[in-house]
């Protein structure tokens, strides 16, 4: 009798349909592909399987080296240790771009913070370094000097 999976580990069919519609589409010279319920159900659990297998091979990989984060490098080892050398360099040259995309994200976030800072140290000169002018708010200032009474 087959084992039946809970949702919750099942991956999200639409993805998993536009995934192999695409590869498909790419490899043939025919139209619109219609995909079988069942095709689709055998796509989700094979894809669900391997990446079952490669994160507890990576796992095994980090554990070795006795870490407990799995890094790109760990499954690039595992990659290789379950025989699937051939996704290594189109997974590190996608790995590079979207590392590429992602530091240019985070330069423009960190200028429009220090522009954003810029702008608030413009507008009041008090607030710098994150200070606030309390007696100005009219809130009560504590005095953290000693009284020598």
């Amino acid at each position: 009798m087959a084992k039946v999976v809970p949702e919750a580990e099942e991956l999200p069919r639409a993805i998993v349909r536009r995934v192999v519609k695409d590869k498909i589409s790419q490899s043939s010279d025919e139209g619109d592909i219609s995909l079988h319920k069942d095709a689709l159900l055998a796509f989700s659990e094979s894809a669900r399987i391997f990446i079952h297998y490669l994160s507890a091979t990576a796992n095994d990989i980090c554990k070795e080296s006795k870490r407990q984060t799995i890094n790109a490098d760990d499954v690039f080892k595992a990659l290789e240790e379950i025989e699937f050398p051939e996704f290594i360099e189109p997974l590190k040259a996608f790995l590079d771009e979207f590392r590429q995309k992602n530091a240019g994200k985070k330069a423009g976030a960190a200028r429009a913070k220090e522009a954003d800072k810029k702008r608030k140290m413009e507008e009041d000169p008090s607030a710098e370094n994150g200070e606030q002018d309390d007696e100005k708010e009219g809130n009560e200032v504590e005095d953290d000097t000693p009284d020598n009474d």
